[in-house]
């Protein structure tokens, strides 16, 4: 198959592309840059912006399906970039496949759509979308979703892939992020420490959307649907955090700040940052951070087994053997 990836430049986009590779297919990156790491796995590039309806269109010709990776990721950030890239760029991809008859695609989606305020304990896909959401990467996400999945019909079939806490090779964001501010002694233990979350070690989340693909081509029993992965269980989110930074040589985390506290530093900082109107950067802290460091968050995955078969092929144990090299 010709298969176009959305951000095939990215981290999760390049894992993706390179199982699909493997798997035979020929692969064109849609982005705006082009890099010798897409080049030296033999990847074209169609350059273009999402936001712009007649680059995706010219680089949907003689396409097969979609893996659409690409977003705005930030806790912080204009309401209308996120709108303009993460909803608007997403509905120009669904017009476009429907004018040119390209008839899949797999949709990466995050847990972060359905997590408002409260914890969320073996969560299923049943979840409603909260009506209130603490920042505009969750709330795009989900108008986004929303608008693959109501897509769904016989002439395009479309799922979408929830991943959540991606970690890995080539991760730039997360991993680098814990030891830089834990080496500078800005980071410290949300609350009790004992909250729960599921995690994805990045080749087990590739995985899922490859394997989601071919459901889609087989029987479709993922059509229209939203999906919970993960790995074979949820850790405890810090002992899992001191984990990755033994890993990397860094001291393990033993101070303890409560979340109550964190959540309201993260108020004061997002209040500053609206009133003098700065946008580019991230806060130190934002109230949907908090919750996400400080609350248990994980859901259940007996959904993507039965319609896909998707189970982890790395452990945990085995994951962080790998991030050590």
């Amino acid at each position: 198959m010709k298969i176009l990836v959305t951000g095939a430049t990215g981290f999760l986009g390049h894992h993706i592309a390179k199982d699909l590779l493997r798997e035979g297919h020929e692969i064109i990156n849609f982005s705006r840059r082009h890099t010798s790491e897409i080049q030296e796995l033999g990847i074209r590039t169609h350059q273009g912006d999402l936001t712009n309806f007649q680059d995706i269109k010219e680089a949907l010709r003689d396409i097969d399906a979609v893996f659409h990776v690409a977003g705005k990721v930030g806790m912080w950030g204009r309401k209308q970039d996120f709108e303009k890239i993460n909803i608007d760029g997403t509905r120009n991809l669904l017009k476009a496949m429907k004018e040119v008859g390209v008839k899949y695609l797999v949709y990466t989606s995050t847990p972060s759509v359905v997590f408002g305020k409260e914890e969320i304990k073996n969560g299923d896909e049943s979840l409603a979308y909260p009506e209130i959401y603490l920042n505009e990467y969750a709330r795009t996400k989900s108008v986004a979703e929303r608008l693959v999945l109501e897509s769904n019909s016989a002439q395009l079939l479309t799922t979408a892939i929830r991943p959540h806490l991606i970690y890995g090779e080539r991760d730039k964001n997360i991993i680098p992020t814990l030891v830089e501010r834990a080496k500078s002694g800005r980071l410290k233990i949300i609350g009790q420490g004992n909250n729960l979350v599921d995690i994805n070690y990045v080749e087990n989340a590739s995985l899922a959307h490859v394997m989601a693909l071919k459901e889609l081509i087989a029987e479709a029993k993922n059509q229209g649907k939203a999906y919970f992965i993960g790995q074979e269980r949820p850790v405890n989110l810090w002992h899992f955090i001191n984990e990755i930074l033994m890993a990397k040589g860094v001291a393990p985390l033993t101070k303890k700040v409560s979340l109550k506290l964190v959540y309201f530093i993260g108020a004061i900082c997002e209040f500053i940052y609206k009133v003098i109107g700065k946008y580019e950067g991230q806060p130190a802290m934002t109230r949907f951070v908090a919750l996400q460091m400080g609350t248990s968050h994980y859901f259940k995955h007996d959904n993507a087994l039965k319609d896909f078969g998707y189970s982890p092929k790395i452990s945990i144990k085995e994951s962080i053997e790998k991030i050590k090299n």
